[in-house]
């Protein structure tokens, strides 16, 4: 399984590039497509894991300006 994550950038936030680092320290990799980073589960997640990955996410992206939405697929 996989979690797509897409970013909505504030021209008022960080640089789109710092975002790009928090996630990326995460263990998220940047994509092009449909959505801006996905996560590739090692093991089936649960709804738990799900949201200790969105508590994550949230917390990194703090103060950024930055507003996300996930998908897990």
């Amino acid at each position: 399984m996989k979690t797509c994550l897409t970013v909505i950038f504030n021209s008022e936030g960080a640089l789109p590039s710092q975002i790009r680092d928090r996630l990326m320290a995460l263990g998220l990799q940047a994509t092009q497509g449909s959505y801006d980073f996905v996560y590739q589960w090692k093991e089936e997640p649960d709804v738990d894991m799900l949201l200790m990955l969105a508590d994550r996410i949230h917390t990194a992206l703090r103060d950024t300006g930055a507003s996300f939405s996930l998908e897990t697929i």
